[in-house]
């Protein structure tokens, strides 16, 4: 039997693949937990990306093969990874030094919200029980030079997350550079979203109707 459904968006995998083109040779770049962990291993063969993780590694290297890992190097999401040559470790205030100071180029980091205005909310949803720490997320997208952001374009039940403004908790105001969903490649400029590129089989008039925010083309 034929499937004659056609595909609409990109999986989690294109996504991610999506920002990882964009991250240029030599930049200096932290990763968030979840759908950004997987930026890494889909960086273009021959470019080199130098990964920062802020409990205090640079040069972090992919995850170990199983039955290698050692529980004394990992990541700031406490999963086991590898170093590579010339990797070096150092003090968690160290870490936020170089986060502050602006010396990591680019972050990736998932969203609950992002307003139009490149507000970013996602580490609580303000609910009580709801994750009681924002962790590293407001200085890295107060020190890092260029924040993406990378996320599912509605939530479970379908409602959209780049709203007009944002109702959770802030990690940051007008912090976010770019958006990469399932649906489309979004900027953020001064005067609002700009559709960069759709996702195969979305219309630009489908991508509005699972955005609350305007968004320009």
């Amino acid at each position: 039997m034929v499937d004659n459904k056609k595909k609409t968006g990109w999986d989690v995998h294109e996504m991610a693949r999506k920002v990882a083109l964009d991250i240029p040779n030599g930049a200096y770049v932290n990763l968030g937990i979840g759908i950004p962990e997987l930026v890494s291993g889909l960086v273009p063969e021959g470019r080199e990306v130098i990964y920062h993780t802020e409990n205090g590694l640079l040069g972090m290297g992919p995850a170990p093969e199983p039955g290698k890992e050692n529980p004394e190097l990992i990541n700031a999401g406490k999963k086991c990874v590898t170093a590579v040559p010339g990797a070096c470790y150092f003090h968690h205030a160290d870490s936020f030094t170089m986060i502050r100071g602006k010396h990591i180029d680019i972050c990736v980091l998932g969203a609950l919200q992002v307003s139009e205005s490149g507000d970013l909310a996602n580490w609580s949803t303000g609910e009580p029980g709801a994750i009681p720490a924002v962790g590293g997320a407001m200085d890295l997208v107060a020190g890092v030079k260029t924040i993406y952001v990378i996320s599912k374009h509605v939530t479970k039940t379908g409602m959209p997350k780049i709203v007009k403004q944002c109702t959770y908790p802030l990690t940051g105001k007008g912090v976010v550079d770019r958006i990469y969903t399932d649906l489309a490649i979004i900027d953020v400029a001064g005067e609002g979203l700009f559709v960069k590129e759709l996702a195969p089989g979305v219309s630009f008039e489908y991508l509005q109707g699972q955005t609350e925010a305007r968004l320009n083309q």
